[in-house]
């Protein structure tokens, strides 16, 4: 029979997966801001261009993480 999870081990491992989703987040934002935002800040709104920029940003760092992840995964299998 499979031995049950201890529930400190398990909250612990949570919020280490917590701590580490925030940390990806806002080296998201941060990449993204850099990337895309004109230092200038002219209007108080995004421009088209700025909004494109994020979201084109938003989803290749979304994906390469998922990529990251899988191969990691794969390879950790593998051992």
């Amino acid at each position: 029979m499979a031995q049950q999870p201890d529930p400190q081990m398990a909250m612990q491992m949570a919020q280490q997966e917590m701590e580490y989703r925030v940390e990806l987040f806002n080296k998201m934002v941060s990449s993204c801001f850099e990337k895309c935002i004109d230092r200038r800040y002219k209007e108080g709104e995004l421009s088209v261009g700025e909004n494109a920029c994020i979201d084109r940003c938003s989803n290749k760092y979304w994906q390469t993480t998922g990529i990251v992840g899988q191969m990691l995964g794969a390879q950790g299998s593998m051992q």
